[in-house]
């Protein structure tokens, strides 16, 4: 399976043999999860989610502060 991930405007490719969930391929890809919302077909998904097919999922950055 080939997830293509976009986050800040670059394209990063993670593959794995088996099922695995968003909250592995960022562990994987080293992005804090904690920084981030997954989008999938414009819709926000839980890192829970688990992947087994080809699919491109975006990563939108979320900040705080005051």
């Amino acid at each position: 399976m080939r997830v293509e991930v976009v986050y800040e405007n670059e394209s990063l490719i993670f593959e794995s043999e088996v099922s695995t969930t968003i909250s592995t391929i960022l562990n994987e890809l080293d992005i804090p999860s904690s920084t981030v919302l997954a989008v999938y077909n414009d819709t926000i998904v839980p890192h829970s989610s688990t992947i087994s097919e080809n699919i491109k999922i975006e990563l939108i950055v979320v900040s705080s502060g005051g």
